[in-house]
């Protein structure tokens, strides 16, 4: 089976005009944008992609609008390098230069905000405050007119 000439003008009007309608316009070619994350539009570090992902999936509401992701981001960003920099000052304050979970339960609970919004939970291997109640403490010594009065006599 051959194409005949006229056949083959008719097949090339016919993609002529698919190919125009499909593509980028005039001189688009080669010329494609690099697509642009919805993290580094918003100038966040945290996934705003995964998290509206997540919250779709999750099913915690019918639907999900399209600032919900970025602003729940934001918050969670916002939270752990608060979180992070009390943890890096505890660290230095005990000459470390690493963070371990020790020092992140105590930047949390040293914190009013933090340890309210953290209060039932637990960090493992975070320890506790140092903390001994006044009760249990060793008492002041007295001054020596107090020790001489106190051991004097006791006459009526």
């Amino acid at each position: 089976f051959k194409f005949t000439n006229k056949s083959k003008r008719k097949n090339q009007r016919r993609f002529k005009k698919i190919n125009k309608m499909a593509g980028k316009g005039k001189g688009g070619r080669g010329t494609g944008k690099k697509s642009v994350s919805r993290s580094t539009r918003a100038g966040l570090q945290f996934p705003v992609g995964r998290i509206g992902r997540h919250l779709k999936m999750g099913r915690y509401a019918a639907r999900v609008g399209a600032g919900a992701p970025v602003y729940m981001a934001a918050v969670m960003e916002y939270l752990c390098a608060e979180i992070l920099e009390l943890s890096g000052n505890a660290a230095r304050d005990n000459k470390k230069s690493r963070i371990i979970p020790r020092h992140i339960q105590l930047a949390v609970r040293n914190d009013e905000e933090l340890n309210k919004l953290l209060g039932k939970v637990t960090i493992a291997a975070g320890g506790v405050l140092p903390n001994i109640h006044a009760v249990l403490l060793p008492k002041k010594s007295q001054s020596k007119k107090n020790i001489a009065a106190a051991t004097g006599s006791q006459e009526y």
